[in-house]
């Protein structure tokens, strides 16, 4: 009697645990600390995304590099080890080669243009340059624009950065700039980095004002220079093994989701911003607000350099064009 009835209800015991599990499971990892817009961001885009999909799809997000650094992140998304991430476009770069004009400096006269540019087709052609090498772009938030911030000397010029070695991501277009500007450019991962400050090895970085204030680098830079040099969104990619398995309603449901988490993160930018400023002002950092045209000036030599490659400059001039 006891195997008549033991067996049926065993195979019971497994349905229910198998039906307990009809959802897919997204895994996305990132290098930000949980009270960045961004994170805050992605976690609406999750919940958002449980919802439209009835509880099919959930998002687990892991965020502060406990999977790694952006480049790291990336190279799982190629292998198929992560299902998506955030990275700077300055890091992806050096995976979809095209993206590397949005790291140019000055490139956008304002907030406004950069997001008619992101949101357009030309935004949508450098998120689709990531796809032949396994990497499929699927939308641009705000991380507004990069300025320097150093130790022991203000940024009021160019020449002021002459002799410092200030910290960049992986990124060409970076060290180029800075190269160009007189400084010393100096890749670290961005979780190294204020151990770095700290001991001297850089004097200096440059990032956003939220990035800024959320590292805690202002306990060590205490000045700030906003020369905005360069406006360098994040970019949220899945892999293409993750993409290619989604159904065509699934992927509906992931890009509208997705839309609605950039509308979302862009109004908590601007907050952001302004918060991280009257933070580090209190905390002692003294704002610079030097000519920015001074620096733009000394760096009009990377975009003329993409006059030889056709398709390149094709891009930047429909950036500069686009009203």
């Amino acid at each position: 009697m006891h195997r008549i009835y033991f067996i049926p209800l065993l195979s019971l015991l497994f349905l229910g645990c198998s039906a307990l599990k009809e959802y897919k499971t997204i895994k996305l990892a990132h290098g930000l600390d949980v009270n960045h817009s961004v994170h805050l961001a992605m976690v609406m885009m999750g919940d958002d995304l449980l919802e439209r999909s009835g509880g099919k799809i959930r998002v687990e997000i892991y965020p502060n590099q406990q999977l790694g650094t952006e480049r790291q992140c990336l190279e799982l998304l190629q292998i198929g080890s992560l299902d998506m991430t955030k990275v700077s476009v300055g890091v992806l770069e050096n995976f979809a080669p095209k993206t590397k004009v949005l790291g140019l400096p000055f490139l956008f006269r304002d907030r406004e243009h950069s997001f008619r540019v992101l949101d357009g087709p030309i935004g949508r052609l450098l998120l689709d340059d990531g796809i032949k090498y396994r990497l499929k772009g699927l939308g641009y938030y705000d991380a507004g624009s990069r300025s320097f911030y150093t130790k022991d000397r203000p940024i009021n010029a160019p020449e002021d950065l002459k002799g410092l070695k200030i910290r960049v991501m992986e990124s060409a277009t970076a060290i180029e700039m800075v190269n160009g500007l007189g400084g010393s450019p100096t890749p670290i991962s961005w979780g190294e980095l204020y151990t770095s400050l700290q001991q001297g090895v850089v004097d200096g970085a440059e990032n956003n004002p939220p990035s800024f204030y959320l590292s805690r680098h202002y306990e060590v830079c205490k000045y700030y220079s906003l020369d905005e040099h360069t406006v360098l969104p994040d970019v949220l990619l899945a892999g293409t093994h993750l993409w290619n398995k989604l159904s065509a309603q699934e992927k509906t449901w992931l890009t509208e989701s997705i839309e609605a988490s950039v509308a979302y993160q862009r109004e908590l930018w601007m907050a952001s911003e302004k918060e991280a400023l009257e933070a580090v002002t209190k905390a002692g950092v003294t704002i610079i607000y030097p000519d920015k045209s001074l620096f733009a000036k000394e760096l009009e030599g990377l975009l003329s350099q993409y006059k030889d490659n056709d398709e390149m400059y094709n891009i930047i001039m429909e950036i500069q064009n686009t009203k």
